[in-house]
C-alpha cells in the first residue's frame, strides 16, 4: 500500500491543465515547453511537502521548517514562470539549491532563485563538465538549436582563446556523498553519473523521496544524443539506479516529466529501466567480441518485450553505436577511413559514375515510399557531385517528411525538421 506520506497528486493545477494533460515523460513530438505555455503548472507531492513546476525540464521546491530547498532552476525561458508558481506556494528562504547537473535547462535558473547566504550544491565533476561545455559553445549552439528548435546562438560570453573556464555554479562541491539536515528533513546527496558525468541524486528519507535528474526518463535513454556528447557509460546508469533501487523509495521525481508514485511501481520500472540498460549493453559486447561491426549490431539487436520502456526521446540504434564507439572509437576496419578524404568525396564520384545527380535522384524517387531512410542517403550522394539539383533536393524533401510523419522521438523529430529547413534553403 503506498505510504500515506505519498499524499494526493496535483495541489496546485494552473490554466485548467488536468495532470494527464501535463508535459508527457520527455517524449513525444511536443516542442519545448516555455515561460507563459499553458501546460506549464505546479504539482504537489508527499504530504504539500514537494513541489514540481513543470516545463521541459522541472524545478523542484521541498519545503522545511528551516525553509526551503530548490532542486534543479529550469532553463533561463522557464525560471520567472516557475518562480512564480513556486513562489505562490511558499515565502521561505531558499536555504539551498541543489543541481543534479548542469546542462542549462537544469542551471539557468540559479541566480533568479540565489538569495543572501544561499548556498549551491553540485557534484564535482560538474566544473569539469561545464567547462567542456563552455569549451564547445559554438560546436553545440547549431545542435541544440537543430535538436530541440530554435535559433542557434553563439558562446553566452567572450573568452581569450584558450580560455575555456566556465563561470562557478556551485560553491559546495560533492564527490560521493554530502548529507545536510534543514529544519525536519534529511537531504543526502549522492554521486550518480549516467546521463552526465557529474550527476547528483538527493533523497530525503523521510519523505522516501528520491530526485534522480536526467537518469531516468519515460523512454529509453540517450546512451547518445544527437547533438553530441562524451560518452555516456551504461554501465554508470546501471549502477545508479542500483543504488536508487536499494533505497526503496515511494517516490522517484525526475527532472523530466512526472514522479513515480508508489514503492512497487517504483521497483517495477526502474528496474525494468535499468534491465534494458544492461541488455543492449551486454548485446552490443557479445557483439564485438563475436567480431560484428556496428551496423549489424544496429540492425540485430532488439529489446525483448518485457524490457521495451520506451523510444520517444532516447533511440536504441543510436545508442548501441554509443555504447560501441564508446568502447572502440570510429575506426571501422576500413583502411579507407584511416585518412582524410570524406565519403562525400568518394560519393560525388560515384554519383560522376552513375550518370550524375538526375539519376541517382530518380531512384532515390523510387525508393521513397517503401524505403524513405535508403531514398535520403541517395540524395545525399546526389547533392555531393550537385548541392543545387532540384530533383535530388525535392526527393530528399519527400524522403524527410516521410520519415517524421513516422517519427515518434523528439530529436530524431527535430532532427529531421531542421533537415527540411536545410533542404527549403538550399531550394531557394
Amino acid at each position: 500500500m503506498r505510504s500515506a506520506i505519498i499524499g494526493t497528486l496535483a495541489a496546485v493545477v494552473l490554466n485548467g491543465a488536468a495532470l494527464a494533460q501535463a508535459q508527457p515523460p520527455f517524449g513525444g513530438a511536443q516542442q519545448p515547453t516555455v515561460a507563459g505555455a499553458g501546460q506549464t503548472q505546479a504539482l504537489s507531492f508527499a504530504g504539500g511537502r514537494i513541489h514540481q513546476a513543470t516545463g521541459f525540464s522541472n524545478t523542484f521546491l521541498v519545503t522545511t521548517k528551516a525553509g526551503d530547498v530548490v532542486i534543479d532552476t529550469s532553463s533561463p525561458f522557464n525560471v520567472a514562470r516557475h518562480r512564480a508558481l513556486l513562489g505562490a506556494i511558499s515565502k521561505g528562504p531558499v536555504r539551498d539549491i541543489i543541481l543534479t547537473h548542469a546542462h542549462g535547462d537544469h542551471t539557468g535558473g540559479v541566480a533568479a532563485w540565489k538569495g543572501p547566504g544561499t548556498h549551491v550544491i553540485g557534484q564535482a565533476n560538474e566544473v569539469e563538465f561545464n567547462n567542456y561545455q563552455t569549451r564547445l559553445a559554438g560546436f553545440f549552439a547549431g545542435r541544440n538549436a537543430a535538436q530541440f528548435g530554435g535559433p542557434g546562438r553563439g558562446p553566452d560570453f567572450n573568452r581569450n582563446p584558450g580560455d575555456y573556464a566556465a563561470p562557478k555554479l556551485a560553491d559546495v562541491l560533492v564527490e560521493k556523498d554530502y548529507r545536510f539536515k534543514l529544519g525536519d528533513l534529511t537531504f543526502d546527496c549522492f554521486a550518480a553519473p549516467g546521463e552526465t558525468p557529474d550527476m547528483l541524486n538527493v533523497w530525503i528519507p523521510e519523505l522516501k523521496a528520491v530526485f534522480v535528474g536526467d537518469n531516468y526518463y519515460a523512454s529509453f535513454p540517450n546512451l547518445y544524443t544527437l547533438r553530441g556528447t562524451e560518452p555516456r557509460w551504461a554501465l554508470d546508469y546501471v549502477n545508479s539506479l542500483n543504488r536508487v533501487l536499494a533505497l526503496k523509495p515511494e517516490i522517484v521525481l525526475p527532472s523530466h516529466g512526472v514522479p513515480i508514485v508508489g514503492a512497487e511501481n517504483v521497483q517495477r520500472t526502474l528496474t525494468q529501466y535499468r534491465d534494458a540498460i544492461l541488455y543492449v549493453h551486454d548485446a552490443v559486447v557479445a557483439g564485438m567480441n563475436d567480431g560484428k561491426d556496428v551496423y549489424t549490431l544496429m540492425r540485430e539487436i532488439k529489446l525483448p518485450r518485457a524490457l521495451q520502456v520506451g523510444e520517444s526521446y532516447g533511440n536504441l540504434v543510436w545508442s548501441i553505436r554509443g555504447i560501441y564507439e564508446g568502447y572502440a572509437g570510429w575506426y571501422d576496419r576500413d583502411p579507407a577511413s584511416m585518412y582524410a578524404t570524406a565519403p562525400a568525396d568518394s560519393d560525388a564520384e560515384l554519383a560522376r559514375l552513375a550518370g550524375g545527380a538526375e539519376p541517382i535522384a530518380a531512384r532515390a524517387s523510387a525508393l521513397v515510399a517503401t524505403q524513405p531512410a535508403l531514398a535520403l542517403r541517395l540524395t545525399s550522394a546526389a547533392l555531393a557531385t550537385d548541392p543545387k539539383n532540384h530533383a535530388a533536393l525535392m526527393v530528399r524533401r519527400r524522403a524527410l517528411e516521410a520519415l517524421l510523419a513516422a517519427s515518434r522521438n523528439s530529436n530524431e523529430s527535430g532532427w529531421l525538421r531542421a533537415g527540411l529547413a536545410q533542404t527549403d534553403a538550399a531550394l531557394k
